[in-house]
This record gives C-alpha cells, structure tokens and sequence, in this order.
C-alpha cells in the first residue's frame, strides 16, 4: 500500500478512544473482539454490531440485574470488566429466563425489539450472549489469530483452522471472526483451507463445514464501511486509506484464490459490499482535481496567503487517489478513478511549473515556496519518489539561479 495520510487528527481520534474506552463499551469491554461498527446490512453469526450489543448490555444492567450491576458504575464508567466477570453466570441465567418468556409471546417480543428499538434485536441478544458464554474461547482465538502471521507452513495452519469447532457453525464463525481481526496477511487462511481441502471451489469450502470462515472475512469487509465517512469538513483519510487497504486485502483473499459460484450468498455480499464502498470513496474523488486547483491558485485579490483547509484536503486527496489506485481490482471505480487519476497528474504539474517559475522570479516567497513544498509532498505521492526528488533538486537550482 502507499504510505497512507498523514495523522492529522491524532488529537481526536485520541478523545475518541477516550470515550469510548473498555469502561463504558458493552460489558465493559468483554467482547469487544466480535463487535462491529454500523452499518451492517448483512448480519453475521460470528458478528454483533456495536449499537446492537450496547442495546442488550442497557437491556441486561437495567431490565435484568438492576440489583446485581450497578447504574451509577456503568453511567460514569468506573464499572469494570472484573466487576462483570463474576455476575456472568447469574446474568446468563437471567437473560435464559427472560428470553423464554419474550419467545413465548409473539406479543411480548413486539415489545421487546421496540424497547430495544431494533427489528433483529432478539438474533443480536443470541450473538452476545453466545460471545458471553463463550469468552474464554474468544481469547484463545485472539492468540490464535496473532500466531496465524508467524505460521508458515500451510499445512500446519490448515490443521489449525480444522481444530476450530466447525461442527458448530454459530460459535466457529464467532471464533474466526475473533482471529480474523489479529491476521496481517488474510491470504493464508484461505490458501491453508484450499490445500487442506484440495479444491478451491466455493462448494469445496462450504462442503468441508468452512462456511464460517467465509462469514468472518465478509464479517470485516463491511466493517471497513463505518470508516469511509468521506464527507464534511475533516474526514479522517488516514482512517479511510487503512479501512480501504483492508479491504481490499480481505476481498482479494476470497476472489483471488476461491472459485465463487455466481448467485450464492458469498458472491451477492461481495458485489453488494464492494458496491456500498465504491459509493462511498466516489464522489471524494470527483474533488480531488477542483481540491488540488483550488489549493494551489494564487488569489486574484488581496495579500496572497494558503487556505490551509484547501490544502489540507488536496494532499488527503492525492492520499486516498493513490490508496484507491493500490486497490482498484477490489473496488467499483475504474471509470472515476481513472479521470480523477488523470486530472490531477495534469493539474499537479502545471502548479508545479508555475511555482517554479515564481520562485525564480521571487526566491525568497514564503507563499510560493510554501506551495512548491506541498506540491512536491503530493507528486512524491501521486507519481514517484524519485520524480519528488528531482523537483527538489530544480527548485534548488532555481533559486540559485535567481
């Protein structure tokens, strides 16, 4: 991948992480490892969304064990996942209880995907109280998923991943969902389970109970979704470029070494995902020619000065383009990326050539060479390191000159 953007929201992102710390995540923090950002158009077993289990953690502290968990604890986060370890057979009982007598009554159930405000509010409770009971589980899948990138022998790994418990699909697709998140490098387990099986066909795969591989690796995929929030004043593109490397890493580990069959439910995710992330990253791209032009034009009036906002968004724009470019075959975009990817080419080096041009005519401008340094920070980027290199050294030159 291209070097990504540069961290220019370290500050929020760090308030962000704050906030949201193991304190105040549902059940404080207890399985965060299946948890998945909004949206989710294709719920997983292996998978819950974060606003889904948040739902049944408020459901569990306040409807179920208001005398077990504390309000207070869990409203200031100074609850505990230590705290919550121990009420954990309690809390499952309760909810096996309470969840009887909710699918006993068609009425009640109504009731409780209003309380809860979410149609698929009772699948959602079965994958967080499975991850519950099963957390322990979780964990070794963690370690699992961690020793998966210092494993290099396919058929070792193969053997490892037919030890998951795939005779019980449900938990499976939650375990490798788990490891999955810890893989550097997606494209081994898939290419373990194809040398394990014999075949690469997407009914080998599924014939040999590794269906909920698949799960998990559509699972992340449209996890990345959440992070293409391209839009307003200051989208987070470093954000942006590492949710598109990845997936692009996961899409490129299933259609590139497993032969899908058309119209199954793998392949309709797949287009559908692959849809939803091409129209997120579209339009932003559609911007980065006007973004780049506007950066860098002089104003017609006035003191000259940087729009530090424009040029902010011109070197993120060049970022994201060559991201895309690094994961075109994953993405829908060829049409728009190769215009934006053409556009800018011609744009950058015309601004170029024009600030030269000034800063031979005015060597010593801090606008002209502030824009000279942007320009060739986005053409190490847009075209080549070694092309930066030599507009350096021309610059070098035009000022000697000068």
């Amino acid at each position: 991948m291209s070097q990504p953007a540069p961290k220019l929201h370290s500050a929020k992102l760090t308030a962000r992480a704050t906030s949201t710390g193991s304190a105040r995540m549902p059940f404080c923090g207890l399985i965060d490892p299946v948890l998945v950002r909004e949206p989710v158009p294709y719920p997983s077993a292996g998978s819950v969304s974060l606003e889904g289990a948040q739902a049944a953690w408020t459901w569990v502290f306040r409807d179920l064990c208001r005398d077990l968990i504390s309000a207070d604890g869990v409203e200031n986060g100074t609850l505990t996942a230590g705290d919550i370890e121990p009420l954990l057979p309690e809390i499952l009982a309760r909810a096996k209880t309470a969840l009887e007598r909710i699918d006993a009554d068609q009425e009640a159930l109504r009731r409780f995907r209003a309380q809860l405000g979410r149609d698929n509010a009772r699948a959602e409770i079965d994958v967080v109280l499975r991850a519950l009971r099963n957390r322990a589980l979780i964990e070794k899948a963690l370690v699992f998923g961690k020793a998966i990138n210092t494993i290099t022998d396919d058929a070792a790994l193969g053997t490892a991943l037919q030890a998951m418990p795939l005779k019980d699909p449900k938990l499976a697709a939650m375990l490798l969902h788990a490891a999955l998140g810890q893989v550097a490098n997606p494209t081994k387990p898939v290419v373990a389970v194809i040398k394990l099986i014999g075949s690469d066909t997407e009914i080998a795969v599924v014939r040999n109970g590794f269906t909920p591989l698949l799960e998990a690796y559509l699972g992340h995929a449209q996890n990345q979704l959440h992070a293409l929030q391209l839009t307003g004043p200051f989208p987070d593109v470093d954000l942006a470029c590492r949710s598109l490397d990845r997936f692009h890493r996961l899409v490129r580990a299933l259609t590139g070494n497993i032969e899908f069959t058309r119209g199954s439910q793998a392949t309709q995710v797949l287009s559908a995902v692959t849809k939803m992330v091409s129209e997120r990253v579209e339009p932003r791209l559609k911007e980065v020619a006007t973004d780049l032009n506007q950066a860098m034009r002089r104003p017609r009036e006035g003191a000259d000065r940087i729009d530090n906002d424009r040029m902010l968004a011109a070197i993120n724009g060049i970022y994201l383009l060559s991201t895309v470019r690094d994961c075109r075959d994953s993405l829908a975009l060829n049409a728009v990326f190769d215009q934006a990817w053409s556009q800018s080419g011609q744009a950058l080096e015309l601004h170029i050539q024009r600030n030269l041009e000034l800063i031979r005519q005015m060597p010593g401008d801090p606008m002209t060479g502030a824009r000279l340094d942007a320009a060739i920070k986005m053409a190490e980027v847009r075209f080549n390191p070694e092309y930066a290199e030599t507009l350096k050294r021309a610059r070098l030159a035009a000022e000697r000159r000068a």
